[in-house]
């Protein structure tokens, strides 16, 4: 039986809450979330916590709002837990990529690798009807660390395997209008007798009407996202919440998806501008000129402006106007602005991971050094995040899997079209 009569989740590894404001916004009820960092929690909070949230999880009595890690949990709560078992329709969250991710060096000894196990172990403590777990394309390679070979993918599916089907793909988010080319690891479990297919397949059948029930066509560019947020149609005034720093006013939308994403916001925050020098400003004009001279756009600067411009940074990118940005990563001047000589703000970036404009950011906008493997600051949260429309699409699909009536509807009404879909990502 399942808690009531919605249909619950639960979100570990929640981060910043991407993932778990897909999921609610494709009508799931939250019961609670599991994230220890407390930047990255601070922001779970204030959008989906919270009483005022347009959203927010239901939120058991006994369970406190704070940081926590899954372990801490299991210790503290674990009688709490058992007592769920289940009563829990589905179990998601994407366990720190940072030692799988391919951008920079894997870290195979990392030891936010082995947290997966943790998510694994809360799967056998609550019981859930299904498992959604995300991560990079880097979790599905094979490396030998001395002494063996691992593949957590495989190692993860072998745990499930017991009493799961489990599914895998790869997916390019830019698929479900999401403006950014970002390759990312799927795993679906669902529970012995669930479901008879393969519900990738079917997410694969479905995209054409979930894009056309939001009004969008893909590709979505960069510019069709962000360029209501240009200095050009914008005041630049004092930021509100950082001393020193200039902001964007913000004039309206231009486009359907700028439109989608405003979703009743009054004006978006997160808009603070980076603090360039001169000589730094006229550098990455010059840098943009050259990048579209060359057709450089969306991949890094050639050798040659690196040498010209003696820069060892080899990740540094202009953005095409015309494509779906490359992958949003943590580190903030990673990517340039497609016509202004400047770095992107968090709300930009936010953009691209199709986060609305009512979501606030929370804590530091970065951090560095040693701080980088414990702090998850803004630009961070936006990039570990799963991009909230994928998250939706997902969840319409496991929605429909798991709830017998809407199951039913979707079914009657399915059989009375026929759409011809865009082929996703390769199986794993």
């Amino acid at each position: 039986m399942r808690r009531g009569k919605k249909i619950v989740f639960v979100d570990a590894f929640a981060g910043c809450g991407g993932l778990s404001l897909g999921l609610m916004q494709a009508g799931w009820c939250g019961l609670f979330a599991i994230e220890k960092d407390k930047f990255a929690y601070e922001t779970l909070k204030t959008n989906l916590i919270r009483r005022e949230a347009k959203f927010k999880f239901a939120w058991p009595k006994w369970f406190k709002r704070e940081p926590i890690s899954i372990e801490t949990l299991l210790t503290k709560h674990g009688k709490r837990l058992e007592a769920l078992s289940g009563t829990i329709d589905l179990l998601v969250g994407g366990p720190p990529c940072q030692g799988f991710s391919c951008a920079g060096k894997r870290k195979q000894d990392d030891p936010r690798n082995k947290l997966f196990k943790s998510y694994v172990q809360l799967v056998n403590v609550l019981k859930p009807r299904a498992v959604l777990i995300e991560n990079v394309r880097g979790f599905t390679v094979d490396f030998d660390s001395g002494s063996r070979v691992h593949n957590y993918a495989q190692n993860l599916r072998e745990l499930l395997s017991e009493n799961y089907d489990v599914h895998e793909q790869l997916l390019n988010v830019s698929d479900f209008g999401v403006p950014q080319a970002r390759t990312r690891y799927f795993l679906i479990a669902l529970a012995r007798g669930v479901y008879s297919g393969n519900p990738f397949d079917q997410l694969r059948e479905r995209l054409p009407s979930f894009l056309r029930s939001l009004g969008l066509q893909c590709p979505v560019t960069a510019r069709a996202a962000i360029s209501d947020f240009e200095i050009g149609m914008n005041e630049r005034r004092p930021s509100v919440d950082t001393a020193g720093f200039d902001e964007l006013g913000y004039g309206g939308p231009r486009t359907q998806y700028q439109r989608l994403m405003r979703d009743g916001a009054t004006h978006p925050g997160d808009l603070r501008l980076a603090r360039h020098a001169e000589e730094i400003v006229h550098r990455f004009e010059q840098i943009i000129e050259l990048s579209h001279a060359e057709g450089r756009l969306n991949t890094s600067i050639s050798k040659e402006l690196r040498a010209r411009f003696g820069l060892k940074k080899k990740a540094l990118r202009v953005l095409d106007p015309d494509r779906p940005s490359p992958t949003v990563t943590s580190m903030p001047d990673d990517l340039l602005h497609y016509s202004e000589p400047r770095t992107l703000t968090v709300r930009e970036n936010a953009r691209l991971q199709s986060f609305p404009d009512w979501f606030a950011f929370k804590g530091k906008y970065t951090t560095g050094g040693h701080l980088r493997r414990l702090e998850v600051p803004r630009f961070t949260q936006v990039a570990n995040a799963v991009p909230p429309l994928v998250a939706r699409a997902i969840g319409d699909l496991l929605r429909e899997i798991l709830e017998p009536s809407v199951q039913r509807s979707s079914t009657a009404s399915r059989r009375q079209r026929v759409t011809k879909a865009p082929e996703l990502a390769t199986q794993v």
